[in-house]
């Protein structure tokens, strides 16, 4: 009975000193880049669960001072706010330190998002998927170098389009 405690008890401080430690190089990470020169680079994880990304300082100010559930809907359907979710890896652009704001790129994301400084941490956190996200494979990309890579806007976004169908219709215009 004794063993079978002490395996458990083993077992438990193993998880806790994992989640303690840089678990990037047991996970098959490459260490080209240590976590100290990623955080010297201005990688971070985010450690917020919410909509905590915004277009703006303003927007930002106004979603975290008494956030309202019809709030954070205006604003998400705007496009002013973004959700950020814990463990996604974000590089920080500009760092507002007066108002401990950073400017942030966000993979997927082509236009920089503000965000508070303390919702960022320089230390690995696992994302959803129990998986310590790493700049290869985080989709980050520059906004300098997103021509190169095609990413520059083609078309109107989805917003546009749908004011363009909109018009279309009220002008008795068939649009398929």
């Amino acid at each position: 009975m004794k063993t079978r405690l002490f395996g458990i008890v083993l077992v438990g401080l193993t998880f806790i000193w994992t989640a303690l430690g840089d678990d990037l190089p047991r996970m098959g990470y490459e260490p080209k880049i240590s976590v100290k020169e990623l955080a010297a680079k201005g990688y971070r994880w985010v450690t917020a669960n919410g909509p905590y990304g915004c277009a703006n300082e303003r927007a930002l100010r106004q979603i975290t001072s008494g956030r309202t559930d019809l709030t954070e809907l205006n604003m998400l359907e705007e496009g002013s706010a973004y959700y950020l979710i814990p463990g996604t890896l974000v590089r920080i652009v500009r760092d507002d330190r007066a108002n401990g704001m950073s400017e942030i790129l966000v993979g997927g994301i082509i236009k920089p998002l503000w965000t508070y400084t303390r919702f960022l941490s320089a230390r690995p956190i696992h994302d959803i998927y129990g998986i310590v996200e790493t700049p290869d494979i985080a989709g980050l990309i520059d906004p300098s170098d997103a021509a190169e890579v095609g990413l520059v806007r083609a078309g109107p976004t989805p917003r546009e389009a749908m004011s363009t169908t909109r018009q279309s219709v009220q002008q008795g215009i068939a649009v398929k």
